[in-house]
């Protein structure tokens, strides 16, 4: 089986039913992409995924979808590649065996734009909020994205008017890592006022990312389904501005659903743009944070956010999310073969092959008599 057929199979699949479609993915789950296209294309499966498909599932428009991407420049990534995003979307899997609904994992993503996905999202904060913002929304928006895509932290949102769309500024400004993850097709031209940020997004090193096939229109439901992709594809999420009932506080609550990090800026009392955000903060359900230090150290993952003009860089920053996983599964004192690091990481054996070489010529790994080690240096 090759990865063009898996990658026609999912492509297939996306289109048939209507995301998140949770029969539809448990069903390619026990029988692979590639066999659970051809049932459901025949209608040889269970009533449920039936149920779900059979309104499409005669639409046949893989060659179609393929030349769309094409003409925008994007790709089909799926989880059989290299940047598909397993880590962070490995919280969907583990909160659908808690029972929470609405955790359902994409069958693959639409993404334009030059990022790894898988890269981008490793070490990610999604800013989110308001379209109806305010000046002092906006303005802490920009601020809190331009200060952590500065310091190296990818700043994802959803690209709609108000809030996302002065992170995604914010970000850019900084010269740094954004991505847009979009209740539509990548190529649907949606939001019309934001068409040249989605193409500066692209062409600054950032990602724009759906679920949805290209053509595929804007609609109410697909932005609620799509917040639960920004919730799982970064490690927390900060609620900027937030009215009583808002997509953003949908976001902030699939986020804490996921067992990610959920934070919120607190606003002036009397702005009904900031209601969400206190609710959110009162009920215990988000951390207040005022500045980007606040928000790495909420994280925790990033460490202590020193400045980056004075804090010392690592020289594995520079690895891939992969590459990280392989280097921190070596020991220093002892040589492990590639199959106990390939179980340590939870990376395929044939790409820890992969990588182990790469990280001899880059200085992080040692080949010993009976496997790998870690170089000291490079700790």
């Amino acid at each position: 089986m090759s990865v063009d057929e898996l990658r026609q199979a999912r492509a297939y699949l996306l289109r048939v039913a209507e995301p998140p479609a949770p029969s539809l993915v448990t069903f390619v789950a026990q029988h692979g992409p590639v066999e659970a296209a051809g049932r459901v294309r025949r209608g040889d499966c269970p009533p449920e995924v039936l149920k779900a498909t059979e309104a499409r599932r005669e639409y046949d428009l893989v060659t179609q979808d393929f030349a769309r991407a094409a003409a925008a420049d994007a790709r089909l990534v799926v989880p059989e590649d290299d940047e598909w995003p397993a880590w962070p979307l490995l919280a969907l899997d583990l909160a659908a065996r808690r029972g929470v609904a609405e955790a359902v994992p994409p069958l693959a993503l639409w993404v334009a734009g030059e990022a790894a996905l898988g890269d981008a999202a490793d070490r990610a904060v999604a800013v989110v909020g308001a379209r109806a913002a305010t000046e002092y929304g906006e303005h802490h928006a920009a601020e809190f994205a331009y200060g952590l895509a500065g310091r190296g932290v990818p700043v994802f949102s959803g690209a709609a008017y108000g809030i996302d769309g002065a992170a995604h500024r914010g970000a850019l400004a900084a010269e740094g890592v954004t991505v847009a993850v979009l209740g539509c097709a990548v190529d649907a031209g949606y939001p019309a006022g934001h068409v040249g940020l989605l193409n500066r997004i692209v062409r600054s090193g950032g990602a724009v990312v759906s679920e949805y096939p290209p053509g595929t229109p804007p609609a109410r439901h697909r932005f609620l389904v799509r917040n639960r992709l920004i919730a799982a594809l970064t490690e927390g999420t900060l609620v900027v501005e937030a009215g009583r009932r808002s997509g953003a506080r949908n976001t902030a609550s699939t986020a804490g659903a996921l067992g990610k990090v959920v934070m919120a800026l607190p606003g002036p009392v009397s702005s009904g743009m900031s209601v969400g955000c206190h609710a959110l903060i009162r009920d215990a359900r988000a951390t207040l944070v005022s500045t980007v230090d606040e928000v790495l150290e909420t994280v925790g993952r990033f460490g202590a956010a020193e400045d980056t003009a004075t804090r010392p860089k690592r020289p594995t920053d520079r690895l891939g999310q992969e590459a990280l996983r392989a280097y921190e599964a070596l020991a220093v004192r002892t040589d492990r073969s590639d199959a106990e690091i390939a179980a340590e990481s939870g990376i395929p054996l044939r790409r820890v092959r992969a990588l182990l070489p790469a990280l001899e010529i880059d200085g992080f790994a040692v080949r010993g008599e009976a496997g790998w080690r870690r170089r000291r240096e490079s700790a």
